[in-house]
């Protein structure tokens, strides 16, 4: 054979080889790092001495954690799994949708840039950070700390950034407790995305006009300063804007939407104030009335990536399509407007203005839950993939395999089985002996301290969760009260219509007994925070007899208030438990087609 014509072959076989070489994407998000054995630059305080590991350890109590929609302190140990998980098999590129530290306090994020820092250079892992609700929590520094640290006497513990602070009896002082702002974030954890590094092929953020073609490092990293990455929210109110794209592998182009927007709370008032500033939980509902600038980026790199035949992948911390299965309307009649977390539903006009402006694939977090969102407009499909907090159930991460630009996988990996996550019971053990001796306080399980596994833990975490804080805050007090007697039987007997059948045929109405209201309500949370995956963790004769009571509750025409209130809660759980693939599944954008696999 000519030497040239095989020469030609060879070459072409490569390129083709080249194109087709798949590029995974792991996404952590809401990983809120807590560092149970950091250290403060200015207090000799290093926590308390857990008796089961010899180790100094700062953690926050159980009780504030059964109160909250995430644990504090056993997430550590499953970021190191999650980190480990991804080391075996051989991913490189990790993005972190935001939430990625407590509360941006310094130590936690001098805790968080060690970890990276070590899986970075012993495994070559490139991390790329985009900024959440709680990183910061306001755009400047500002004086803060938490009540709810456990001391040594099994009380709690206040650790504030200063003296003034606070009601607990026992105080650590520290400068390291207070919220980072921007600046300190950028400083500390530089390193992650938020910067042009010289091996990156390409690096820009919104306020870099150069286009590809043009691109030098020299310029990406001038145009990067932190004073050069400010927007004036209001007139006379700037703040930064650390959104960046790059591309750390040859066609992929990662896109870290900072989704904050920090809005005044007074006008008048003074602009570098960091009380003066609206929390961004909000997410992109207030991006479309507040950062402009950020839209018209979007649609700027989706263009110049799709001129240059670059694949574009987004990730930021808030959902850009509504993540609640098309429940939101039936849980807004149920429980009312502010309840739920509804006010985080992302209005539909965010996912027609992103996939207006070009973007098909967005990664996000902030809810603490596992699922996908799609919407197809005007011949577009935009995807949005809900990643799963590692502290909060059902704890997990997403992984992105991009096998061409058309087709790409995606598959959630749950954490089951966490190494040391129950290091630090004996501390429990030791606060609930405390507690036990206040007659005031309401005690939290003393039962989650027999679990054993990560995923038994979380279960757990959400059970009490919804005992202590999401039945008392979200649901009508009447009739919360009214139903919570009821067990399956009985809400069998009140989904038939007046006049049918007393017992449906084929139905053993014995075993619907087994469970109560309070049962279902948890299985509510289940399928709202892991999707289908909640399957696994509720008996299949039970997810029968729901299928069961959804149908006759649908059918069921009685105007009585509280069967109509029934009525909407097996709605609720009809939507959230069959909404699209959100375990493992297959994107094809060419034929804007989702398929489970």
């Amino acid at each position: 054979m000519n030497k040239g014509i095989f020469s030609l072959i060879l070459f072409a076989f490569s390129f083709l080889s080249a194109q087709e070489k798949t590029v995974q994407i792991a996404f952590l998000s809401d990983v809120h790092l807590q560092d149970l054995y950091g250290s403060f630059s200015d207090n000799d305080f290093k926590g308390i001495i857990n008796p089961k590991t010899g180790k100094a350890t700062i953690l926050r109590t159980m009780d504030s954690q059964l109160h909250s929609t995430r644990v504090f302190n056993e997430n550590y140990f499953a970021f190191i799994k999650a980190l480990d998980d991804i080391v075996a098999k051989g991913i490189k590129i990790v993005a972190m949708p935001g939430d990625f530290s407590d509360d941006g306090q310094a130590y936690n994020l001098r805790g968080l840039r060690t970890i990276l820092d070590q899986y970075h250079q012993q495994y070559g892992i490139d991390f790329y950070l985009t900024t959440g609700n709680h990183d910061p929590v306001g755009p400047f520094r500002q004086e803060a700390g938490k009540d709810d640290f456990l001391g040594q006497d099994g009380n709690p513990l206040g650790i504030y950034s200063n003296g003034n602070q606070g009601k607990t009896t026992q105080k650590i002082i520290t400068k390291d407790i207070a919220e980072s702002g921007y600046l300190d974030i950028l400083d500390e954890l530089k390193d992650f995305g938020f910067y042009p590094k010289e091996k990156d092929l390409f690096w820009s953020s919104p306020f870099d006009q150069d286009s590809y073609k043009n691109y030098s490092y020299q310029k990406a990293f001038q145009n990067s300063t932190y004073s050069r990455r400010m927007y004036e929210v209001a007139k006379g109110f700037s703040v930064p804007d650390l959104s960046y794209v790059v591309e750390p592998v040859k066609g992929i182009w990662v896109m870290a939407i900072d989704g904050n927007t920090y809005i005044p709370k007074n006008i008048n008032g003074n602009p570098d104030d960091p009380s003066n500033y609206n929390g961004a939980s909000i997410g992109y509902n207030n991006v479309l009335a507040n950062k402009q600038h950020l839209i018209k980026w979007v649609k700027r790199i989706a263009d110049e990536a799709k001129l240059n035949g670059k694949t574009l992948i987004a990730f930021t911390h808030y959902p850009m399509i509504d993540f609640n299965d098309g429940a939101t309307q039936e849980i807004k009649n149920l429980l009312g407007e502010k309840k739920w977390q509804l006010e985080r539903v992302p209005d539909e006009e965010v996912a027609k203005t992103f996939s207006d402006a070009g973007l098909q694939i967005h990664f996000a977090g902030h809810m603490h839950i596992n699922d996908t969102g799609i919407r197809k407009i005007d011949g577009k499909m935009l995807v949005n993939i809900q990643v799963p907090s590692l502290a909060a159930y059902l704890p997990g991460y997403k992984i992105l395999t991009i096998h061409s630009s058309e087709k790409m996988e995606v598959e959630t990996e749950v954490l089951n089985n966490v190494p040391h996550f129950d290091d630090l019971f004996p501390l429990y053990e030791k606060e609930y002996k405390t507690l036990s001796q206040n007659k005031r306080h309401q005690l939290w399980n003393k039962d989650i301290l027999k679990t054993k596994s990560y995923h038994d833990f979380m279960l757990f975490h959400l059970k009490e969760l919804v005992r202590l804080r999401m039945i008392p805050n979200d649901w009508p007090k009447e009739f919360v009260e009214k139903a919570k007697f009821l067990n399956g039987e009985d809400l069998l007997l009140q989904a038939q219509n007046p006049g049918s059948e007393i017992t449906p045929k084929g139905i053993n109405t014995k075993s619907f007994k087994k469970w109560k209201f309070d049962d279902l309500l948890f299985d509510l949370y289940k399928f709202q925070s892991a999707d289908k995956l909640a399957k696994k963790d509720i008996q299949k004769e039970r997810l029968y007899q729901y299928q069961v009571l959804e149908k006759l509750y649908e059918a069921n025409t009685s105007q009585d208030p509280f069967v109509k209130q029934l009525k909407s809660v097996f709605r609720i759980l009809s939507l959230l438990s069959n909404g699209d693939p959100a375990d493992h599944f297959e994107i094809d954008l060419k034929r804007q087609l989702i398929k489970k696999l």
